[in-house]
């Protein structure tokens, strides 16, 4: 199997429970929630999404013809001597292209994988961390995990998702060009933890500190 790749890129986790950890992402092109303009995204919640992952013209992005080739460009970013090596598969949607194969390959270059989905594909066995992110109105299997992280608002019940077998919860303001509304969006997250602590406020750090 070959992969589409947009770019593989050594940084600091921004978001959720691993914030502030050293890895490298590894970001897939494409998803199945998103199939050409911003217009056609498959639901409006969509609309926050803030990546690019439709091309292959980032940092190391192409197309990798096998899972050996594709994880040795994920180990040659990784620069630490020491500690445990971590790589987040991310997209677009990875799970239309994580497989088997890739999965070892990494796991045989000392990396452990963490995973970041929304949640329409079952993930495959074997991986260390699953983070599933989901878009309201969207198909959703991967109902469980290590890490459940909604942005917020969206259409949710709240009440239903901490029935949910996930370690973790976190609610994620909605990023928002307009500052009154990103503010309110940040306002609401945090009323909503304080009032129930099952969840827990993540913010994306990486933003805040000016990093990818």
């Amino acid at each position: 199997m070959s992969y589409r790749v947009k770019e593989i890129f050594l940084t600091l986790q921004g978001e959720g429970a691993q914030a502030g950890r050293a890895a490298v992402f590894l970001r897939f092109s494409g998803c199945n929630l998103w199939n050409g303009s911003p217009e056609t995204r498959l639901d409006a919640a969509c609309r926050f999404c803030d990546t690019d992952f439709v091309s292959t013209d980032g940092d190391c992005g192409g197309e990798y013809p096998s899972a050996e080739t594709l994880a040795d460009s994920v180990a040659a970013r990784w620069k630490a001597t020491w500690g445990q090596a971590l790589v987040v598969v991310t997209g677009g949607e990875p799970l239309l292209q994580l497989d088997g194969a890739l999965v070892e390959e990494l796991h045989g270059r000392g990396f452990e994988i963490a995973l970041e989905t929304n949640g329409t594909i079952q993930a495959p066995p074997g991986i260390d961390w699953i983070c599933v992110s989901p878009k309201a109105g969207a198909r959703w299997v991967q109902e469980s995990g290590d890490e459940l992280k909604v942005v917020w608002p969206q259409n949710f019940d709240l009440e239903r998702l901490e029935t949910l077998p996930f370690r973790h919860r976190f609610l994620q303001p909605m990023d928002d060009p307009d500052p009154d509304r990103r503010a309110a969006n940040i306002a609401a997250v945090v009323d909503l933890c304080l009032a129930n602590p099952v969840w827990r406020l993540s913010l994306q750090t990486h933003k805040l500190i000016g990093i990818a």
